[in-house]
């Protein structure tokens, strides 16, 4: 499903969500498509199971072939698992950190993505995409050692990958929460244990807080608007996570046995 969360003329922003069908061993996952005088970039284009709708879905605003970047927050699989089949079906380069671009072959045949890939310093870049330009904003450690968000200054909308995300899915996604203070509990869990610690997050906000922004949206859950918005930044300058949580008591020696059996991807023989 594609709704929209900006539109102009010239310049259209799409968030694609719930592509695959709902499954308890599947994270859910947004992708983004954004359009500008008919040149279009895919932020986070998410794994294979997504792949076929997207492509789908996303020719109905513009040919593929028109389509400049895949660009990705970090490498993980539910990022760009299905960059080999974009690679072959547009002729898009990938737009990612450079701690990164040594280590996306993994996701190709040989030899696939040689002259295809722009790696990325660690102070971001500007990025032109037809008429307009996308900001790739510094977001290391968020939680990839090479990680960057995208701002895009027509739509003022910030795409934040893993920060903001929220532990949701279906129709309630794809609404924007204004409500900050009654998300919070669908967003401490995840934010704790997967951003590294506050000391990233006050640079972060830091940064954040100079761009005019009229959405933040992540690659899980629902977008963030209006007061939320402020009130994320408050949240995240104080939020105690990651490598702030941890103490010697993380590091002893195992002694519990596990057991293949308890694994939902157990060998039918242990059923």
């Amino acid at each position: 499903m594609s709704i929209e969360l900006y539109r102009d003329p010239n310049h259209v922003c799409l968030m694609f969500t719930d592509l695959v069908e709902e499954d308890g061993d599947i994270v859910q996952s947004n992708q983004f498509l954004i359009v500008d005088h008919e040149h279009g970039a895919i932020i986070d284009p998410g794994g294979n199971l997504a792949f076929n709708e997207l492509l789908l879905t996303s020719s109905r605003f513009f040919t593929p072939q028109h389509l400049s970047y895949l660009i990705a927050s970090h490498a993980d699989p539910d990022i760009i698992a299905s960059l080999d089949r974009w690679l072959t079906s547009t002729p898009a380069q990938l737009v990612i950190s450079r701690i990164w671009e040594r280590f996306v072959p993994h996701f190709t045949k040989a030899g696939k993505t040689h002259g295809r890939v722009i790696g990325v310093a660690d102070a971001g870049g500007i990025l032109p995409l037809g008429k307009s330009e996308l900001h790739l904003l510094p977001a290391h450690f968020m939680h990839s050692e090479g990680n960057f968000h995208f701002y895009d200054p027509i739509s003022k909308i910030l795409f934040t990958g893993d920060l903001g995300v929220s532990m949701m899915s279906g129709e309630q996604a794809k609404k924007p929460v204004t409500d900050f203070k009654a998300h919070v509990p669908l967003m401490e869990g995840f934010h704790r244990r997967y951003m590294v610690s506050n000391k990233i997050l006050r640079l972060w906000a830091a940064m954040a807080r100079k761009l005019d922004i009229s959405m933040l949206v992540p690659q899980h859950g629902a977008p963030l608007a209006g007061p939320a918005i402020a009130a994320f930044f408050d949240w995240i300058e104080n939020l105690s996570c990651g490598i702030d949580l941890f103490d010697e008591r993380m590091y002893q020696l195992p002694r519990t046995l596990i057991d293949p059996r308890l694994t939902n991807s157990r060998p039918a023989a242990l059923n």
